[in-house]
């Protein structure tokens, strides 16, 4: 897609070697993407960086926000986020 961009300092193959998940990749960010509050106060996240394929989870760095979001990828292409990580390394480490 070509809204679909790696992270700055990133190349896919880094992203693959850390993840273990060699069909990684780069997802477009043209999709809905919320965050699924525990209270049930889902809130709509902007995202700016999508990377997907992940045995169904994807990473979202949303947009003027330095965290990265992790949730479920449904086949609709809709991202529901559950889990914040600061650090990118630390989140493909924890899928």
């Amino acid at each position: 897609m070509a809204d679909a961009q790696l992270p700055p300092g990133w190349t896919l193959q880094q992203i693959r070697d850390v993840s273990g998940e060699q069909e990684a990749g780069a997802l477009g960010t043209n999709r809905a993407v919320k965050w699924v509050a525990s209270d049930g106060a889902d809130e709509v996240v902007h995202p700016e960086i999508i990377l997907g394929e992940f045995s169904g989870l994807a990473l979202v760095k949303p947009v003027q926000v330095d965290d990265w979001y992790m949730g479920d990828l449904h086949d609709d292409g809709s991202i529901d986020c559950w889990a914040i990580y600061d650090d990118l390394e630390r989140a493909l480490r924890g899928l």
